[in-house]
């Protein structure tokens, strides 16, 4: 079994406001280099064979303390990358509150998208494929993978077997660690959801 400790990049602006989605130039604010920092030191002590992080700023800026504290280098990979969110990407959450798609969209992920975005089926797909991949390159080992909120969310739902409708009884927080056991033809194991480092 590979353990990943997935984790969720810290607080940004955007969090509660609006959906920054793919858009570049979506930083940690001072709240979120704090808690990144807080969690680089309560991993400390665990050992990872690799640091992998979705290509945006906010997961990258997530994932350096983590890998300069262990000499490691960041490896970026696409399919950890934050959901495209098509036409709603950069629109406030009071906006879309009155978008019927919106509403659509939240209550029965299974039947619709993001207006030109993708679905989460899909996000679940490219996501636990990437999984599956260091399942590969690291059978035994220990895998730090940084994503973002609904990306883990569709990762955690495949490894507990919930279906995709239920979404939102999942809510990763900000820079919390999500600790699962995946493995080819193994059944997974879901350790640990919003704690503060491995079991």
């Amino acid at each position: 079994m590979t353990t990943f400790l997935l984790l969720r990049h810290g607080q940004v602006d955007a969090i509660g406001r609006y959906l920054a989605g793919r858009t570049p130039g979506e930083h940690l604010n001072a709240l979120g280099r704090q808690q990144v920092e807080e969690l680089a030191w309560r991993l400390r002590d665990v050992a990872v064979n690799a640091i992998i992080s979705s290509p945006l700023e906010r997961t990258v800026e997530t994932a350096k303390p983590l890998a300069r504290d262990r000499g490691l280098e960041v490896e970026l990979m696409d399919e950890f990358i934050e959901v495209d969110l098509g036409a709603w990407t950069l629109k406030p959450f009071v906006e879309l509150d009155a978008d019927e798609g919106w509403r659509r969209y939240n209550l029965n992920r299974s039947t619709s998208r993001a207006p030109g975005g993708e679905s989460m089926f899909e996000v679940q797909q490219r996501a636990v494929r990437g999984l599956f991949s260091l399942v590969r390159r690291y059978p035994d080992g220990r895998v730090i993978v940084v994503s973002h909120g609904d990306v883990l969310r569709s990762m955690l739902l495949y490894a507990l077997g919930i279906p995709i409708d239920f979404f939102h009884r999942l809510d990763p927080l900000p820079a919390k660690v999500h600790v699962v056991e995946l493995g080819d033809g193994l059944m997974p194991r879901v350790l640990v959801v919003n704690g503060d480092g491995p079991p």
